[in-house]
């Protein structure tokens, strides 16, 4: 056969690269929106001017703040409706209509906790004017649907969905969604339980969450709140399977908007400027393309809005306006309890109380389930939610542990029911402080916003254009009986009186806070942030305190140095690497491993490292995989894999408690370390040991026999995907492939990983903002991925490569700079004027 010539093979390699190139031009055109010219909206009093900047991030000069929360709403849209209409499927329990069964537990579970149904509740009591602003908000958003359906997102007809109008509740259910993820300790309360059915109380106490505040006792562990539970489970109780029911494990889980993150403020006396510098990055979950925040301008007359916000809500969550910014973490307040019920054995529709026989409230709902065998494509299952004086059902059966005859220590008569905070109606507010935080003009304010965010429970650090510099946790939280709210609560069936372990609510000027301008920074990263002396339990849940002891250590630093503090400053903060618990535990590690010659390679590795989880060092690996094999080691052989696993990938709970009993191997540590399993008794350090061993065992075949050759960036990765092909063939295509990365769940740099499914990062900033009051024109600011949630469009994932990198982009602020750096100009007209009428006023 004869071979192509040289110059036919050159002629198809560029017919292919046309038709690349082709298709790739029409994919994009396929799925863009006017960004240029004039459209006409019904709903806007006034023309509203918009430029969109060389990221595609849209400004908004409108006349009136009615309009420009319009023209938000329409931009939103444009850019992200079709990932915001997916997120209202979670929410409303229906993703089962795109997915079919693989999202049925999903949606029970959602409908079940009944974020919509809150929703709808809350938007009743909403004021005139919230209730108005926040309808110009969905109006904006409708007026896209209405006027461009030309412009739809490509995505709709790629997943055969219709798009629906959006509403006022639709809103106001994914901001319940944000506070389910902020709500604390829910996770703790069946951890706790299960450790008490598998090893008793008393045992299960030596593990109870160490809690520090780095602030308490300056370089020394404080243990914090909710280290002691005061009441005592009825023996029955127990010995209940928490992990044996399907419900309750799904708890268990994180979702996308679990809420962590770094934020901290600089007052003029420490900066370079001598205006106030406020950083933040929280920490979700920022691998669907194109990310979680929607960053966005809006500028009326008087003030000017510069900052991003979760697609679907109004205002800005984290920012900059003319006179205040603002950037919150989750502050883990203890704001869910479960409780145990009785079912009536007479009645199972009922349950028992203080010796009555009460009815449970009965929801029948109904899912949609995308089926290809059934009948127009949807088959549709019954669902009913059950609820108590409480709050919903969450369980199943409560099995018993260890049941040998399969009925259950505990019969068939138990369920689990849920008490959330932000649920109650005594919590609700009729404003909205984000819609007050818009007008806020100093601290000042912005502390009186934070009082209309009762649902969701935030460490807000915010500054003004004076200087002054405050901390607020926001949301509403129960007052309780001693003992309550560290594991589930065994509610009276007897003919007793019912003691209630909710006595009422921290009065909002004892939340945690500091207005008090006596610091010269502020900062939090979901550590307690409470002393022993605080005069309410407020959690048992907070991360552990490495994240917010190295940013103390920052800033002790800088400041001895003599040196102001700046905005690139801060930036490099959030890409810091050190990794304050390997500081202390590696040398630990190091000294066993080094003495046995199967480990030494590993022990040598350790002892050359510097600490930083750099993604081209060795160091980060050996030390993750070793932490990982210690704690299995050390706690499986009496807790069981199953509890063990549960345990160890609710890393708040543990971390700093295994971190002690390393670093301390007190009696109670060593007999943790002892493997019950052998005759032999086992030292801290043969568990160590062994744990090497495994980590070579379990790394050798991927990353080769020589641990300093082994690399932290090849297994521990951040993988960006489209929501529409997560995984699979095209996904890479579509999303942006593995990226090697650095940092981990203790550094500032976060680089969270599943504990049971290493290393790949679920977590890590879907963020970084730096806002230097001393700059008029500009915010540091990066996204994982883009400013528009469209596949093929040039602004889905453009911010990528410098989010990885580490290159400042930019928010533009002035008017100067916001025109200076336009890319394109759009008219959004009033449907009563025919012709612009110039720009509005800025």
């Amino acid at each position: 056969m004869k071979k192509p010539s040289a110059r036919l093979l050159i002629i198809l390699v560029l017919l292919v690269a046309a038709l690349v190139v082709g298709s790739g031009i029409a994919l994009k055109r396929s799925n863009s929106f006017q960004t240029q010219g004039e459209l006409v909206l019904a709903g806007l009093a006034a023309p509203v001017e918009v430029r969109r900047d060389e990221k595609g991030m849209a400004y908004a000069h409108a006349q009136s703040l009615e309009d420009v929360l319009f023209a938000q709403g329409f931009l939103t849209a444009q850019d992200r409706f079709f990932n915001m209409h997916l997120v209202r499927l979670m929410i409303q329990g229906r993703l089962t209509e795109l997915a079919g069964d693989v999202a049925r537990d999903l949606d029970v579970q959602n409908r079940t906790l009944g974020f919509y149904r809150i929703a709808r509740g809350h938007a009743e009591i909403l004021d005139p004017r919230t209730r108005a602003l926040f309808q110009h908000y969905v109006d904006g958003v409708n007026a896209f649907l209405e006027c461009c359906p030309n412009d739809l997102h490509l995505e709709f007809r790629l997943a055969g969905l219709e798009p629906e109008p959006w509403t006022l509740e639709d809103s106001m259910a994914l901001l319940y969604l944000m506070a389910w993820n902020s709500s604390a300790n829910l996770k703790h309360e069946i951890t706790t339980a299960q450790l008490q059915a598998e090893v008793g109380e008393e045992r299960a106490g030596t593990l109870k969450p160490l809690n520090i505040n780095p602030d308490e006792i300056e370089g020394s562990e404080v243990e914090g709140q909710g280290s002691t539970a005061e009441d005592s489970a009825e023996d029955q109780i127990a010995r209940a399977d928490w992990l044996g029911d399907p419900s309750l494990r799904s708890l268990m889980e994180d979702g996308a908007l679990q809420v962590g993150s770094n934020n901290w403020v600089a007052s003029p006396q420490l900066t370079a400027g001598g205006k106030a510098l406020l950083a933040g990055d929280p920490h979700l979950d920022p691998r669907m393309l194109p990310g979680i925040w929607h960053p966005i301008g809006l500028v009326w007359p008087g003030n000017r809005a510069v900052g991003a916000t979760v697609a679907g809500l109004p205002g800005i969550g984290l920012g900059r306006t003319d006179f205040i910014a603002l950037s919150m973490t989750n502050a883990y307040g203890d704001a869910q309890d479960l409780y145990v019920e009785t079912l009536d054995p007479e009645n199972p529709d009922r349950y028992l109380q203080s010796g009555q026989s009460l009815p449970f409230e009965i929801l029948h709902e109904t899912l949609r389930i995308r089926d290809k065998d059934s009948e127009g494509g949807f088959r549709e299952d019954p669902l009913e939610i059950r609820s108590t004086r409480r709050g919903p059902v969450v369980s199943g059966r409560l099995p018993g542990l260890k049941d040998e005859d399969g009925s259950g220590l505990l019969g068939d008569e138990k369920r689990v029911s849920l008490r959330w905070a932000a649920a109650d109606p005594a919590t609700w507010t009729p404003k909205i402080g984000f819609f007050e935080i818009l007008e806020a003009r100093d601290i000042q304010d912005v502390n009186r916003s934070i009082d209309h965010l009762p649902m969701i429970g935030l460490n807000f650090v915010f500054a003004d254009t004076d200087g002054a510099i405050g901390w607020r946790v926001s949301g509403r939280l129960p007052t309780r009986l001693p003992g309550a709210g560290r594991q589930p609560w065994i509610v009276c069936i007897e003919a007793c009186e019912e003691t209630d372990p909710w006595t009422g609510w921290i009065p909002l000027k004892e939340m945690p806070q500091d207005l008090t301008g006596s610091k010269s920074w502020l900062g939090t990263a979901n550590h307690l942030t409470v002393d022993r002396d605080y005069p309410h339990y407020y959690s048992n849940r907070a991360a552990a305190s490495y994240r917010y002891a190295r940013l103390k250590e920052l800033f002790s630093q800088q400041i001895e140095s003599g040196e102001p503090m700046t905005d690139d400053i801060f930036w490099q903060w959030q890409r810091d690497l050190v990794n304050p618990m390997a500081r202390e535990l590696s040398p630990i590690f190091a000294r066993a491993l080094v003495q046995q010659p199967q480990t030494q390679s590993l022990g040598r590795v350790l002892e050359d490292w510097n600490h930083e989880d750099s993604p081209d060092a060795p160091g980060p690996l050996v030390f993750q995989e070793m932490i990982r094999q210690v704690a299995f080691a050390t706690f499986t052989d009496q807790l069981g894999e199953s509890t063990t696993s549960t345990m160890l990938g609710n890393l708040y709970f543990w971390q700093e408690r295994l971190q002690r009993m390393l670093v301390t191997n007190d009696p109670v540590a060593a007999s943790w370390f002892d493997d019950t399993s052998t005759e032999a008794v086992e030292s801290r350090d043969d568990i160590i040991v062994r744990a090497g061993l495994a980590a070579l065992d379990r790394l050798g075949p991927w990353e080769g026999s020589a641990p300093a050759s082994w690399r932290w960036g090849n297994p521990h990765y951040l993988k960006l995907y489209h929501p529409l092909r997560r995984t699979g063939f095209g996904s890479d295509w579509l999303g942006s492939g593995p990226m090697p990365m650095g940092g981990s769940a203790e550094t500032l740099y976060r680089g969270w990983y599943s504990f049971n499914e290493p290393y790949a990062a679920t977590f890590t900033a879907s963020l970084r903002m730096v806002v230097d009051f001393a700059d008029p024109d500009k915010i540091r600011a990066v996204l994982p991925g883009g400013a528009v949630g469209r596949a093929f469009h040039p602004h889905q994932q453009d911010q990528t490569e410098a989010f990885m990198t580490g290159t400042p982009l930019w928010w533009w602020f002035s008017d100067q700079a916001i025109e200076e750096n336009a890319q394109s100009h759009l008219w959004l007209q009033p449907d009563n004027v025919a012709e612009p009428t110039g720009n509005p006023p800025h």
